[in-house]
């Protein structure tokens, strides 16, 4: 004969008996309040943010139009490459957007480079492009030798000092072709590309600390994870205190 009884029947969407129901009504409120807490506060940051641009943004745009026009001195000249330096630092740039970067900074090097030394360095800029291309080994003396040459000739002319590490950048960010001025991809594509990289959403939850962390950072790495282990605590206790109201005996 057949069992009416629905007590072994396990259905979230349709419960059949009283704990059943309990339970996915129990399940529901606690995946909501997950829900609101991780994406309420992605909701909540994009409410709120503003684009911030970075110091080397606000100096670039200072300077854009006087290099655009070539009317720079060379303290906006140099200015102009630090700003560049500063994108060419970050780790991830798309291969389009160095190309464009590379290419100014080419120029502004030239530029500053006395007229009776530009064709040296153009030359010195090609040959260590070939090493790069040829070089198997990074400790080869010649690859060493042209790196810490153009960096010891280039960095001053820049404007950086020994301790600053964008130094190291520019022996690999120089190109010769095009070197003598800024070609038309450069001058059209420049001002995206700099703002690309260096504004930046931000907004009182980014710029707040709390317990030394960024607000943002904490609340995602550290409060949904305690928040995640207390749901799931929570539901064992009210989990206990149904089966004690249903007399239910595990």
């Amino acid at each position: 004969m057949e069992n009416p009884s629905n007590d072994y029947h396990i259905s979230f969407f349709r419960p059949t008996t009283k704990q059943a129901l309990m339970n996915r009504n129990m399940v529901i409120w606690l995946v909501s309040i997950w829900f609101v807490a991780v994406f309420g506060f992605q909701f909540l940051l994009r409410i709120l943010e503003e684009p911030t641009p970075q110091p080397a943004y606000l100096s670039f745009q200072q300077v854009w139009e006087p290099v655009l026009h070539q009317e720079a001195e060379t303290a906006q000249l140099q200015t102009f490459g630090q700003s560049i330096l500063s994108v060419l630092g970050k780790i991830a740039i798309q291969p389009e957007d160095k190309k464009v970067l590379d290419q100014a900074l080419s120029h502004t090097v030239y530029t500053l480079t006395p007229d009776s030394l530009q064709s040296d360095l153009t030359a010195q800029v090609r040959e260590f492009e070939k090493t790069v291309a040829t070089s198997k080994n990074i400790s080869d003396p010649a690859y060493l030798a042209q790196r810490d040459a153009l960096i010891g000739e280039i960095a001053s002319v820049v404007g950086l000092d020994e301790n600053n590490v964008l130094r190291t950048i520019i022996p690999y960010s120089l190109r010769a072709d095009n070197i003598e001025s800024l070609n038309k991809t450069t001058i059209d594509r420049l001002p995206d590309v700099m703002g690309k990289y260096l504004i930046h959403n931000r907004s009182v939850l980014t710029d707040t600390r709390f317990l030394g962390f960024p607000f943002h950072y904490f609340y995602t790495a550290f409060f949904l994870l305690i928040l995640f282990v207390g749901l799931c605590w929570l539901y064992c206790v009210k989990t206990d205190q149904r089966n004690a109201k249903l007399n239910i005996v595990d």
